[in-house]
């Protein structure tokens, strides 16, 4: 007998050759074993948002789709939650249960009442979704990744697909600023950091032309996005999902977008002038990180073991650069990036700063309807300025953790404060920044060193200080300053993205326009080897793995711009 209220849905079924009680009411869906004697044991309950979906008869779709039409059976598919794996979230996997119905009117009950809970319960679930994969990026398995992985959750969970396979740089970017998107719920990038900052430009792009807002405008108010963006971790270090989810797993990944779980995120966007650059998430980065990425494009053909060693010829290199960095510090009070504590799904400081970004924001209405004008003043505060040789200088608006670096740049930076952390490494001794850079890798603070300052921010500038421009300009020098000049009369060439495997071919062509040159980033070290050459003043910015083509940047952050499909990491102590 099944009983049905407005409240509550019960009746008697089985699983196997055992006796359950099942539940549905409120947000939950629970089944209770009972025994011989009518006595209650284990409840299982699932939460109704966390349902992927409910098929007529016996159904299995790993490791391969098996359907068998019973009258008397459901199957059940939900977000199984795992223990803590290869990561600092547990990953999640797909669960499967399926029950068996005193009769066929009680099943007929039971699945047209839990799919009524689940449309009830989670409006926000995507329905169509547009899929770039990157081919190359990573081991080059985007492909089968999604084909075998991605694409039959998707089925599962009733939601169709436009797939791009993309085939050159940019490729992803273009399509979402040019084509048609009517229909779609969301983007999902199928590779590693540099697609994802495809789509990053694309979205962010799209959603300021059509709300008539110029991006090249540094002090413009831009327009947060729409359209949430997916990551299906194929790429090689995947630091954005890492940091979001938590852990580099395509099926976790998958089971977030499907059930629509939305994670607003800051944006940094990168000006040269009256021009944008970039936008960035994860790291903007002079001196040491700038240095590494140039000098490994001279070593492309030892694939990714290439950033290890140029890391290692870099560091023995032992440079250290001259600037200028000035910026807008955030509120103290709010929180600090030595503050020891961990930006956590349903973190509070995120929360609340949406009440501080988005001041005229109605609870009631999207987000996203709300009108520049209300958008809050994000640059009020007076400039600091800090002078001198550093080892390196990063801004990072995430912690920027991946599995070789768990705790990240920042390990207390947050997602969606409207703040990035400004990190100077000031020139040390080679024993010292050594330090600096293990303390990554471990649990000890990379802070906690006299040479290493760090500061919450709102805005950076950087300038060389006065009088370096001109003192060791070379020829060199002189050609990337004017190949950046060239570069400038085209701005699209500016606010592209990086996408692994397709950054061969842009990098080849930047060095034939001149942008980036070896002999830049030489300089004599301590030891002999391919870094020792004359010692240069200037060195390069790495953004987010792209070589920037200008030295004196401006930096601004944007909260909470985009929204991702993804919850935030979620606390291991949590079930």
């Amino acid at each position: 007998m099944m009983e049905i209220d407005s409240v509550r849905v019960e009746s008697s079924l089985w699983i196997g050759n055992k006796r359950y009680r099942a539940f549905l009411s409120g947000w939950y869906f629970s089944w209770t074993e009972i025994d011989k004697r009518n006595r209650e044991k284990k409840t299982i309950s699932v939460p109704v948002s966390e349902v992927i979906g409910v098929k007529e008869g016996q159904v299995e779709i790993q490791p391969q789709k098996k359907v068998e039409d019973t009258d008397l059976d459901f199957t059940l598919f939900y977000v199984k939650r795992g223990s803590k794996g290869n990561g600092i979230g547990a990953p999640r996997s797909l669960g499967r249960t399926q029950f068996c119905c005193p009769s066929r009117d009680v099943r007929d009950q039971w699945i047209t009442q839990l799919r009524t809970a689940l449309k009830t319960h989670s409006p926000s679930r995507p329905h169509r979704l547009l899929v770039f994969i990157n081919p190359f990026g990573g081991k080059k398995r985007g492909k089968q990744i999604f084909h075998s992985l991605v694409a039959p959750l998707f089925e599962l969970a009733g939601i169709s697909s436009h797939v791009v396979v993309t085939e050159r740089a940019n490729q992803a970017r273009d399509y979402i600023l040019k084509k048609d998107l009517t229909g779609f719920d969301g983007v999902i990038c199928v590779g590693g950091d540099g697609m994802f900052s495809e789509l990053l430009h694309g979205v962010i792009g799209r959603t300021q032309q059509e709300a008539g807002i110029s991006e090249h405008d540094p002090t413009a108010m831009l327009r947060p996005c729409d359209l949430h963006i997916g990551i299906i971790p194929a790429g090689s270090t995947d630091c954005v999902c890492f940091t979001t989810v938590g852990i580099n797993d395509p099926v976790t990944s998958t089971l977030h977008i499907i059930i629509g779980d939305s994670q607003p995120l800051d944006v940094c966007s990168v000006h040269y002038q009256s021009t944008l650059v970039h936008y960035s998430v994860s790291m903007v980065g002079y001196g040491f990180y700038g240095d590494v990425l140039a000098e490994s494009e001279r070593h492309r053909w030892m694939g990714p073991l290439r950033y290890d060693y140029s890391g290692c010829m870099v560091y023995l290199c032992n440079r250290s650069y001259p600037g200028l960095v000035q910026y807008i510090p955030a509120d103290s009070h709010i929180s600090s990036p030595r503050d020891n504590t961990r930006c956590l799904s349903g973190c509070r400081v995120c929360s609340e700063s949406k009440e501080r970004l988005f001041p005229h924001f109605d609870s009631s209405s999207s987000l996203y309807s709300t009108t520049v004008s209300q958008y809050s003043s994000e640059l009020e505060g007076e400039w600091v300025t800090v002078e001198g040789r550093f080892k390196c200088i990063s801004l990072t608006c995430i912690s920027s953790s991946c599995p070789r670096s768990p705790k990240g740049l920042s390990p207390s930076a947050h997602l969606a404060d409207g703040t990035a952390d400004l990190i100077l490494v000031r020139e040390t001794n080679p024993l010292g920044f050594l330090t600096y850079l293990h303390r990554h890798t471990n649990t000890q603070d990379q802070f906690d060193l006299p040479f290493v300052e760090v500061h919450r921010v709102k805005a950076v500038r950087f300038s060389l200080p006065p009088g370096e421009e001109e003192e060791e300009y070379e020829e060199g020098d002189r050609e990337i300053q004017t190949s950046a000049e060239r570069v400038l009369e085209d701005p699209e060439k500016l606010s592209g993205g990086n996408t692994a495997g397709h950054s061969q071919q842009r990098f080849s062509a930047r060095k034939e326009r001149g942008n980036v040159t070896t002999s830049r980033v030489k300089r004599r070290g301590f030891v002999c080897g391919p870094c020792c050459a004359k010692p240069r003043s200037i060195s390069v910015w790495n953004c987010d793995g792209e070589l920037l083509p200008h030295t004196e940047i401006s930096c601004r952050v944007h909260g909470q711009l985009v929204r991702l499909f993804a919850r935030g990491i979620e606390d291991s102590a949590v079930p």
